[in-house]
């Protein structure tokens, strides 16, 4: 399991993307999927036309790394994300892409969550019960 600081959050570019891009080609990407600055310490992930290999791009405190995985058998399942050209992942989610889980049929449980409070839009969990008020025996 990977273990990051909550402060950090992961976004996948969902477009195929030519793994022989670097350093500069992969932060170009980063503007234009995400829209976000490359400098804020996020993973930004990107996978190829087979998604069987994905690079992991960020700043690691005094310049920019890249993690690389290649996989022998099998790909990486990207979720879907409609029109848009990246998504948000969930430290979860990022666990199950890169562990092979299908993430499609992996299913969160219901968790409390306080009244008021906006979840994240690719959870794909809808919290719209007020769990304080409900009548409901556990």
């Amino acid at each position: 399991m990977i273990s990051l600081p909550s402060a950090v959050r992961a976004f996948l570019c969902t477009r195929s993307v030519d793994m022989r891009k670097s350093f500069d080609g992969l932060s170009g990407l980063v503007e234009q999927c995400f829209r976000h600055d490359l400098l804020d310490g996020h993973l930004f992930l990107f996978v190829n036309r087979r998604r069987d290999r994905i690079k992991v791009l960020y700043f690691d405190h005094d310049g920019l790394a890249i993690w690389y995985k290649r996989l022998e058998v099998g790909s990486f399942q990207v979720p879907d994300a409609g029109d848009r050209d990246g998504v948000e992942l969930t430290q979860a989610q990022l666990a199950m892409i890169l562990s092979g889980i299908d993430i499609n049929t992996a299913r969160q449980r219901r968790r409390f969550q306080p009244t008021g409070r906006n979840t994240r839009k690719n959870e794909g969990i809808s919290h719209e019960k007020d769990l304080h008020n409900s009548t409901d025996c556990v």
